[in-house]
């Protein structure tokens, strides 16, 4: 049900945009708790933080690394897809951004990088697109599956020229948890895989403010808390240690749980 997007006549996209496949798993990712608002005790923290490194290095050593998550047809698609998470950011400048319909907006890619990029909206939608119908799976007990529509991030960051000792990439958001800044990040594994895009549209139609409007993360064979909303800034770095609290991701700082939520 993949499809790569032509794109747009009315303007043309970053020039050399390239794609790599690679893939990740996580069976013990299953036990991780939060894509939305949970509060674990501290005994079911402990235990959600429990051998992900061992979990992580074991399952992508016995995995095909070219794996695909699971796509569906438009007949199995959910008549509802729930929102999880922040509704609407709140902040001012959030406020005028949507107030003007995003018009305003713009994507930065920078950090480790040879050429930062600096995109309105109308540049990503002009892009090459990938279209996937896939399933959210959250830990709370609820899944729905969406057609998500969206740059792919290799494409991104290959147009930026990435630096070779660059390991991560972090998702700086608007929404803010707490009075704290909203991040996730993942690995150059997961940041090339094929389905790992930056979404624009949610079946069909641009995104609401429930779903991360004006662009979100979608880094399929993950749980749901990873999928970040409202992403404003794409950041390559070598380590995620000064990065806030230093363990890739607002839940992972906060609450304890595993930076790797494969599934």
């Amino acid at each position: 049900m993949s499809q790569i997007m032509p794109p747009s006549p009315r303007s043309g996209p970053p020039s050399s945009l390239i794609t790599r496949r690679h893939a990740l798993v996580g069976g013990a990712g299953l036990l991780l708790a939060g894509c939305d608002q949970i509060n674990a005790s501290p005994a079911t923290q402990a235990l959600l933080s429990l051998g992900e490194k061992a979990t992580r290095s074991a399952q992508r050593l016995i995995t095909d690394r070219n794996a695909l998550a699971k796509e569906y047809s438009r007949a199995e698609m959910s008549p509802v897809f729930r929102m999880n998470g922040t509704r609407d950011p709140g902040t001012e400048a959030y406020k005028a951004l949507a107030a003007n319909g995003f018009a305003d907006w713009t994507l930065s890619v920078d950090g480790m990088v040879r050429q930062p990029l600096k995109l309105s909206l109308a540049q990503l939608q002009a892009a090459p697109m990938r279209t996937q119908i896939t399933r959210h799976d959250c830990v709370e007990g609820w899944s729905a599956i969406g057609e998500w529509t969206g740059v792919p991030l290799g494409l991104l960051l290959r147009r930026a020229g990435l630096s070779s000792y660059a390991r991560y990439v972090v998702f700086h958001c608007a929404d803010l948890y707490g009075g704290k800044p909203y991040y996730e990040s993942i690995d150059m594994i997961d940041a090339f895989h094929p389905q790992t895009i930056l979404a624009t549209r949610l079946n069909g139609k641009p995104l609401v403010l429930g779903h991360g409007a004006p662009l979100r993360l979608r880094v399929e064979r993950q749980l749901g808390y990873k999928q970040a909303k409202y992403v404003m800034r794409v950041e390559a770095v070598s380590s995620l240690d000064a990065i806030h609290g230093g363990k890739g991701g607002y839940w992972e700082d906060s609450h304890g749980y595993q930076w790797y939520a494969g599934i």
